[in-house]
């Protein structure tokens, strides 16, 4: 069978497809392949055929067994289907970010955070999501993050979390970082000196985000070259939180560190 008819047998068809993924599972008999569809046999027998057809299946005198051909599909169909589900959970917010500064092989995986919500401000009250960012950091034991943006309550806020023993390594851009260590020059030498306070350069970057034990959150610019402070992705599942574990050290190496002005 030529493989644009073998993806059809898997792509147009939700009954198949599950065929397909349950007998990865386990051998299952006809009943048991029923009774997991709820459906009869005249509704499920023609999918099952199809797919020992396409040598996806095989019978033997009891039950389907997936084949390795079946095998090796599922392998590689299962990612795209869940790489797809997590764009389509959040698509809007993906298709008016952009997204070129996540690095390369995150994106490939960025199933790995499918479990994340974006949490959106109303044009009237655009740092409600850092009243949540705020309280998620309370829970933390330690934080990471990136920040090409400044807020005007965060030397205050990182300032707490030095004082407070609180493990915390940053990523500022040169711009950022110019306009702290200008204006709130006493507060970042402070951060500077805790023990357990770390401060990276770089020289830019088109994303902002924050890691801890405890959560995840993302925001991005707009393809204009704005940055988007209403839209925040938040997961606090363990996948999420290591996908996030993994941008900051991507970027820790590419950036120099501050260890005093």
């Amino acid at each position: 069978m030529k493989s644009r008819g073998l993806l059809s047998v898997l792509t147009f068809s939700e009954k198949r497809k599950g065929i397909l993924f349950l007998l990865e599972e386990k051998p299952r008999t006809l009943s048991e392949i029923r009774e997991h569809f709820n459906v009869s046999s005249p509704e499920i027998s023609p999918r099952i055929k199809e797919m020992q057809t396409s040598n996806l299946i095989r019978k033997d005198e009891k039950r389907y067994h997936i084949t390795p051909m079946g095998k090796a599909i599922a392998s590689h169909y299962r990612p795209l289907l869940d790489i797809l589900a997590t764009i389509e959970k959040n698509e809007s917010f993906w298709n008016e970010h952009t997204v070129e500064d996540i690095p390369p092989h995150l994106l490939e995986d960025l199933a790995q955070i499918r479990g994340c919500e974006v949490i959106s401000d109303s044009i009237e009250n655009i740092y409600e999501s850092h009243k949540i960012f705020a309280d998620n950091i309370s829970k933390s034991n330690y934080v990471k993050g990136i920040s090409p943006i400044f807020i005007p309550t965060y030397p205050d806020f990182f300032t707490s979390l030095a004082e407070n023993h609180v493990p915390t390594s940053l990523i500022l851009t040169e711009n950022v970082f110019f306009k702290v260590a200008t204006e709130h020059r006493g507060k970042l030498q402070f951060f500077l000196d805790s023990p357990k306070s770390e401060l990276y350069v770089i020289n830019d970057v088109k994303l902002a985000f924050v890691v801890t034990d405890y959560f995840f959150s993302l925001s991005l610019f707009y393809e204009n070259g704005s940055y988007d402070p209403r839209s925040d992705l938040v997961g606090y599942d363990e996948s999420s939180i290591k996908w996030g574990e993994e941008i900051f050290e991507y970027y820790r190496r590419r950036s120099r560190r501050i260890v005093s002005l």
